[in-house]
């Protein structure tokens, strides 16, 4: 799987993430670099979007460039 394009550090993304979703806890965003498909399938669990969707999702967050709901 290929890896996320994070622009800037895991722990301020993981902040924003959980500013947009607040039922997503620190262990259901626990990531470190190749274990790509383990964060996206939890969280394809936890909030029923495909892993496609989230990765976008994660990726823009990251970028600033919105998609926070």
């Amino acid at each position: 799987m290929e890896p996320l394009k994070l622009h800037g550090p895991w722990e301020e993304v993981k902040e924003k993430l959980k500013e947009a979703h607040t039922e997503l806890t620190d262990q259901d965003l626990e990531y470190s670099p190749g274990n790509e498909d383990e964060l996206l399938g939890r969280l394809q669990t936890k909030l029923g979007k495909s892993k496609d969707a989230i990765r976008s999702w994660i990726e823009s967050v990251s970028s600033n460039t919105g998609l926070a709901g």
